[in-house]
């Protein structure tokens, strides 16, 4: 995917996480992140808009802290998280493609790493807060769903970063049932996961599903949608996995 198209998703799955925060309530609990109400999902994510925002506007080439957010609620909170998604849209936009500043995972430019780490990190809060509002939630594209599991499996988690570690190498293959160039195999051991976007071969255990359903899967905010093999390894993802 290009830059402009993950921009777009960004802008599209903000306005569509503010909504649901409105028609949920800031009060509302958030039952794919059970220890957040609402306005804690807004001030997470509208100070990661801002922290991403100064990078590329300010062009930081080093490792910056986020502020915290301010103690709003309600229509005030709704309307400072707006405001936030809508200069990190702006921002991105606007920028230059070569500009340089910090950024964590490997990318064709610091530019195009911040407009998909936003865009899958609005995404997924766009779950959170259709969770939160209750009734059927939006799709996902099935490319981008794709593209937001490559990014989990080949950047996030192989950070050192990472706590997904065994004692005992184990394979974790992810297929998607619907897509046929979707699958992945993660190797698991005492060092961070080493994934690639094929299958090699055997695996100890085999998570596979639709893509758009794999995808918030993977992310801890829905069940795995089938699993085969050692279930004790579908299990350690679902406990090591989560990423702060």
């Amino acid at each position: 995917m290009e830059t402009a198209e993950f921009i777009h998703v960004l802008d599209r799955e903000g306005e569509l996480l503010a909504e649901a925060a409105e028609r949920a309530g800031t009060e509302a609990k958030v039952p794919t992140c059970p220890q957040w109400q609402v306005r804690d999902l807004l001030r997470h994510t509208g100070k990661v808009h801002r922290w991403a925002t100064a990078f590329v506007a300010e062009g930081h080439t080093a490792f910056q802290p986020a502020a915290g957010p301010p103690d709003l609620d309600g229509t005030e909170l709704t309307a400072w998280f707006r405001a936030g998604h809508r200069r990190l849209v702006d921002t991105l936009t606007d920028a230059q493609p070569d500009i340089q500043c910090w950024h964590f995972l490997p990318a064709p430019s610091p530019l195009a790493f911040w407009a998909r780490r936003q865009a899958h990190e609005t995404t997924i809060h766009r779950f959170d807060a259709e969770a939160a509002r209750g009734g059927t939630p939006t799709g996902i594209d099935a490319a981008f769903a794709a593209d937001g599991i490559d990014e989990l499996l080949l950047g996030v988690h192989a950070r050192d970063k990472s706590q997904v570690r065994c004692a005992e190498p184990r394979v974790l293959r992810v297929r998607a049932t619907d897509m046929d160039d979707a699958v992945w195999t993660v190797r698991l051991s005492q060092e961070p996961p080493a994934a690639v976007r094929e299958d090699v071969g055997e695996a100890d255990c085999e998570v596979a599903g639709p893509i758009a359903q794999l995808y918030p899967a993977l992310w801890n905010r829905l069940p795995l949608p089938s699993v085969h093999g050692d279930a004790a390894v579908a299990a350690l993802w679902r406990e090591k996995s989560a990423v702060n």
